[in-house]
């Protein structure tokens, strides 16, 4: 299928590290800036088309490939071997650095930025909204490690969602979350994780659908009104 981006290069300040990003730009009037955060497989074809999707909705987006610095290109298909080799290079990058390369995504596109992350992205998107500076409003699908970043808290309006059958991600694991951020809005769907991706086994269209809404929502709210941006 193709595509209507193209790859860019970024360079993070944390290292100077040059890094390739997909970055898609809207073809009617721009609502803001969108930094699109890869599940744990890499920025795949559906990573891609979510970025497209979102340019459709009047998003620049720039997905960037946060595993550039262990393995340049990474893509991961579903399969057993590819699936381990993706959670070790999600392991494998330290979070310092991954809130590097996102700022380094915020710095090149015009305000309202926004962040959305899928997954390991979800907690990367949390801690892209904590750390980061020039973030408008952030969107986390199922980001299991979240549990490892309860003490950094969002400085813009957050979104959580996770599905109630996650196995990955019990629910006193969500509770835990809401207990320590008790003002973020934590969305639960009647799935499992992983049901915002149509290439998964936990693909739960009416959730994903809800989920995207809301997200496009708190976007709209936070500066992303139709050619606000810059």
């Amino acid at each position: 299928m193709s595509r209507r981006g193209k790859t860019i290069a970024l360079t993070s300040k944390a290292d100077g590290f040059e890094f390739q990003a997909y970055h898609v730009r809207p073809d009617d009037a721009r609502r803001g800036g969108l930094v699109l955060i890869q599940e744990i497989f890499g920025v795949t074809d559906h990573i891609q088309e979510l970025a497209d999707g979102f340019a459709e909705d009047g998003y620049e987006v720039i997905a960037p490939a946060f595993y550039d610095r262990q393995q340049p290109g990474f893509q991961a298909s579903y399969e057993p071997a590819d699936m381990q080799r993706a959670v070790a290079l999600s392991q494998a990058a330290p979070w310092d650095l991954v809130a590097a390369d996102a700022q380094a995504a915020i710095d090149a596109l015009g305000g309202p930025v926004f962040v959305a992350g899928y997954c390991w992205g979800g907690a990367a998107a949390w801690l892209t909204a904590a750390r980061c500076e020039g973030v408008a409003a952030a969107s986390c699908f199922y980001g299991r490690r979240i549990s490892e970043l309860l003490d950094e808290t969002p400085r813009c309006p957050t979104i959580l969602h996770f599905g109630k059958t996650d196995a990955s991600i019990p629910l006193e694991r969500v509770e835990e979350i809401r207990t320590r951020h008790p003002d973020l809005p934590i969305y639960l769907y009647d799935a499992g994780h992983g049901f915002f991706s149509d290439r998964r086994k936990d693909y739960v269209p009416d959730a994903a659908r809800l989920a995207r809404l809301r997200t496009l929502q708190i976007f709209a709210r936070n500066g992303g009104g139709r050619g606000e941006g810059a």
